[in-house]
């Protein structure tokens, strides 16, 4: 079952958070520091109260997955659209629950949810090198908006 996430959940979210950052780590351990998350447990707590940046989790008898969300808008701008748009900042299946379609439950009901309050659409950044994710995102439907660019001095 896909919830909104809650304080109990903070110990299993920083162990999925572990994780990604693991992932996050091995591809790039220039940027990344292994071992730790991108948020504390009073970080947590902070952020899963914050109505503009949604937390869901997947939950079968423990949080399996979870996938963290930036509702914004753009109004009156100069150049832009007026639009509302869902940034999905972080998803993330738990590694023993791989292949088992968490990952397509929650981008299924993160989709709907911004469908619901009017979204024009949702967007999210990959890391060059993790492949699964890629292919995961490109068979939910979604493709390249923009690409990020860099050179290493």
């Amino acid at each position: 079952m896909i919830r909104k996430v809650t304080e109990k959940d903070i110990p299993q979210v920083l162990e999925l958070l572990h994780q990604v950052n693991m992932v996050h780590y091995e591809i790039r351990p220039d940027l990344f520091k292994p071992h730790t998350t991108k948020y504390s447990a009073e970080e947590l707590t902070m952020l899963f109260r914050d109505e503009s940046k949604p937390v869901f989790v997947f939950d079968d008898g423990g949080v399996q997955g979870y996938a963290f969300c930036q509702v914004s808008e753009v109004k009156d701008h100069l150049l832009l659209q007026d639009n509302k748009m869902l940034y999905i900042d972080d998803i993330c299946v738990d590694e023993k629950a791989r292949g088992k379609h968490v990952g397509k439950a929650l981008f299924d009901h993160v989709k709907e949810y911004a469908q619901t309050i009017g979204c024009h659409h949702i967007t999210l950044n990959v890391w060059e090198g993790n492949e699964p994710a890629l292919c995961f995102y490109q068979n939910m439907g979604m493709q390249v908006q923009k690409t990020t660019m860099e050179i290493i001095l």
